[in-house]
C-alpha cells in the first residue's frame, strides 16, 4: 500500500534541510549534501507520491525554526517512525531521552537502551536515523568525548552541539 508524502525544503544554520511527512507525522529529515533526489525517488519507490497535504509539514517547520533560534529544547511532533525497526528504533529511542545540550556516549545509549554491548549498533542506529535533530543523534559521541561520525558531517555535530550550548546560557 502507498501513502501521499509531502516534501519540502528549509533553510538551516547548516544548510538546507528536505523535509517529508506523512498523514503520520514526520517520516525524514536530510542534509543539504545527501542526494536529495535519491531521497525524493526513494520515498516515491518505498512509501508513495509525493503529492501529500503541505499541512503535514506545518508543524515541524516550526518546530525546526524554533530550535535554530534557540526557543525549542524538545520538539512534540507526530512521528512516522516505520524507517526505523527492532534495536535501531530502541537505540533511537535512547537517543531521544538525551537532554539538550548534553551527550552521551555510544556505551551509555546502548546501556539505556538495555544492550549495554550492542555500541556498534547504537552506531548504527545513528547512522540510520530518519529523524535527525529531532531524534538527537548528533548528542552521541565517542566515549572519550571525540564527536564519533554523523550523516550531517563532522562539522555539523559540532556546530549543533555549539548552537545548543550557546542558548544554555
Amino acid at each position: 500500500m502507498t501513502e501521499s508524502v509531502a516534501v519540502t525544503t528549509i533553510d538551516s544554520p547548516v544548510g538546507p534541510l528536505l523535509l517529508a511527512a506523512t498523514s503520520r507525522g514526520l517520516l525524514q529529515v536530510h542534509f543539504q549534501w545527501e542526494d536529495v533526489d535519491d531521497s525524493r525517488r526513494w520515498i516515491e519507490d518505498h512509501i508513495g507520491p509525493l503529492d501529500g497535504e503541505p499541512g503535514w509539514l506545518g508543524a515541524p517547520v516550526a518546530q525546526l525554526r524554533e530550535y535554530f533560534a534557540g526557543d525549542r529544547r524538545r520538539f512534540d511532533l507526530a512521528l512516522d517512525r516505520r524507517l526505523s525497526s527492532g534495536f535501531r528504533k530502541e537505540a533511537q529511542d535512547a537517543m531521544a531521552m538525551i537532554p539538550y545540550g548534553q551527550v552521551m556516549s555510544y556505551a551509555e545509549v546502548a546501556a539505556t537502551a538495555g544492550r549495554p554491548r550492542a555500541v556498534r549498533a547504537v552506531g548504527s542506529a545513528c547512522a540510520t536515523n530518519p529523524l535527525p535533530l529531532v531524534i538527537p543523534c548528533h548528542r552521541v559521541v565517542r566515549s572519550d568525548g571525540s564527536m564519533g561520525g554523523f550523516a550531517g558531517g563532522v562539522k555539523t555535530k559540532e556546530a549543533l552541539l555549539a548552537l545548543e550550548r550557546s542558548h544554555l546560557g
